[in-house]
């Protein structure tokens, strides 16, 4: 057995496999390789949990449950989901695959001059496809603090390659359970002042001249679950200058509390609600860095983005994630549409996906 397999951090100079590295964490490293800013982290591959899976004797289990499911029958699907979660998360985790962890988490721990906390991301094999937005369909956790809950939480993102919404989401979709796998990326937790999302297109009509930001406040969570109403602003592609903004209520904010050691959920006062929360100069640079994804990637891109209150000013935009655009992408070639109204502003997200709200719009 190739152990060498289960952990691998994003710097390691490794090819961006996918079905070693799911979705998120092979994006993570092919952007960590293309020198773009991202948080330093590591990825539990799909080996090890595939392993994992496969030594706790439910692998038939499992493709025995799923077989013949109606993804329209709900209850079925939510007493298969829960049964299988409630294996995953109750099967004891052979001590070795435990110890790969154990010190990756360490050796993470040990590039700081003290401990951070960590945020742990699941990233499935069947996420972040050219053709479906998977966005939403499993779990992230937000600042965790020690290695016990951060190997509980590993456990909890693989349990939740099977909460109901993501197998209906899969059967209505037609992707195949079979050869699926969850890898887990646990990496630095970003102290954000400001954060949020953005798209090189304008959602609303397909226009690839524009770049689409939403930002707030805080962590991004409030910003992609859609619990705020963001700043929405498009700038122009290639000037860089404003076409359009929109100054959202962002009435909250998730921020660590120290003493709790934890991310707490705080008022805006209305002073800042009123203002928008990035500068010209911090919007540039993040439209700036959409299109150096976009290039990269050579597609649409709908990334996660945030300033870390850690860093320097000027030297604190870090990129979260980046995964394709798959609306406008997936529909015929055809000339841009210049944008010639006010785009509203977006309030609706599922997890990191734009593309969501356009859905939500379009069946409006």
């Amino acid at each position: 057995m190739d152990t060498s397999r289960f952990i691998q951090f994003f710097d390691d100079a490794i090819e961006p496999d996918h079905a070693l590295l799911g979705g998120k964490c092979a994006s993570l490293v092919s952007m960590t390789a293309a020198g773009m800013p991202v948080p330093p982290g590591f990825a539990v591959t799909t080996a090890l949990y595939d392993t994992f899976i496969e030594q706790a004797g439910i692998a038939e289990q499992i493709r025995a449950l799923l077989a013949g499911l109606d993804p329209e029958d709900t209850d079925q699907v939510d007493r298969v989901s829960a049964r299988i979660r409630a294996d995953i998360c109750s099967r004891p985790v052979p001590a070795g695959l435990r110890e790969q962890t154990l010190q990756a988490y360490q050796s993470l721990q040990s590039r700081f001059g003290s401990a951070v906390p960590v945020a742990v991301r699941s990233s499935a094999t069947a996420e972040d496809l050219p053709n479906a937005s998977f966005a939403g369909q499993q779990d992230t956790y937000l600042w965790l603090n020690d290695a016990d809950t951060v190997l509980e939480h590993i456990r909890r993102c693989w349990a939740s390659l099977y909460t109901s919404r993501a197998i209906t989401y899969r059967l209505k979709n037609g992707i195949p359970d079979e050869g699926l796998s969850m890898a887990v990326a646990v990496q630095k937790m970003v102290n954000s002042k400001v954060s949020g999302v953005a798209i090189t297109i304008d959602p609303t009509n397909g226009d690839r001249s524009k770049v689409t930001v939403d930002s707030s406040y805080g962590v991004g969570e409030m910003v992609v679950s859609g619990l705020v109403t963001p700043d929405n602003i498009v700038v122009d592609k290639v000037m860089l200058t404003i076409v359009t903004e929109s100054v959202g209520d962002k009435h909250a904010e998730l921020v660590p509390d120290s003493t709790m050691g934890t991310l707490v959920e705080r008022e805006v006062d209305q002073e800042r609600r009123s203002r928008r929360s990035l500068s010209d100069e911090e919007l540039r640079s993040i439209v700036t860095m959409a299109k150096r994804a976009e290039k990269h990637y050579g597609c649409p891109q709908d990334i996660e983005w945030a300033f870390d209150s850690d860093l320097p000013d000027g030297n604190n935009l870090l990129l979260l994630q980046s995964r394709p655009e798959t609306v406008w992408s997936t529909k015929a070639k055809q000339a841009p549409t210049a944008s010639t109204t006010t785009a509203p502003a977006m309030a609706g997200f599922n997890i990191g996906s734009i593309t969501a709200t356009m859905l939500s719009r379009a069946s409006a």
